[in-house]
């Protein structure tokens, strides 16, 4: 058995499940692009299932770890603190882009690994949102709004390139995959933060950009 035979079972199933969808493929085809032996999906994930739940499970807990870094600035101000999140989570996101636009488009779809899911790394999402936002307009660097709202929108800006990558490039002719996109596309949230949920005075924003 090859050492890396589970990271090659893992990166297989993330293409497949991609392109075939989870129902469209089949535990030889995932054991056939691996280059492995159907046995070692079992032996690792017991099933077809089991390795979809181990894909969620990999991508939330790096995607909290990401989230938690910038709430540790939250004291530094509200505004710095939400912009980190954000700049966090567009780079782990373009990163693993693939597990990304698997992730979020599994996660649409009810199932009792999604409901497990919501009740525990998206609860911890909405809690980290939410104190921060809070924070905001505690102290009046935010603009009185509704946190839940907020969140919507937010969470909208932060998945739509990964969800909707071939509207992106046949439409718009923007191409989520290169770098140069993530580094731009981080900027325009920074502005959405700015015009959308800080206070301002004298005509410039009460938080600086980073």
């Amino acid at each position: 058995m090859k050492k890396n035979a589970k990271q090659s079972i893992v990166a297989a199933a993330i293409s497949l499940f991609n392109t075939k969808g989870f129902s469209g493929t089949s535990i030889r085809d995932i054991a056939g692009k691996a280059n492995t032996n159907p046995a070692n999906i079992a032996y690792y994930f017991d099933n077809k299932h089991g390795l979809l739940e181990y894909c969620f499970t990999a991508f939330f807990e790096g995607y909290i770890k990401e989230i938690d870094r910038g709430f540790t600035l939250l004291d530094q101000g509200a505004a710095i603190s939400l912009k980190k999140i954000a700049e966090n989570i567009m780079s782990y996101q373009f990163e693993n882009s693939h597990l990304t636009r698997l992730i979020l488009r599994e996660v649409s779809i009810d199932s009792q690994v999604v409901r497990e899911i919501m009740s525990t790394y998206l609860a911890k999402e909405k809690f980290y949102f939410s104190k921060v936002l809070e924070r905001g307009m505690k102290t009046k660097e935010f603009r009185p709004h509704s946190s839940n709202y907020m969140i919507i929108q937010l969470k909208g800006l932060l998945s739509m390139p990964f969800l909707n990558t071939h509207y992106m490039a046949e439409v718009l002719h923007v191409f989520p995959h290169e770098k140069y996109f993530a580094e731009k596309y981080t900027k325009e949230i920074f502005n959405w933060i700015d015009g959308v949920l800080c206070n301002h005075h004298a005509g410039k924003p009460f938080a600086a950009i980073l």
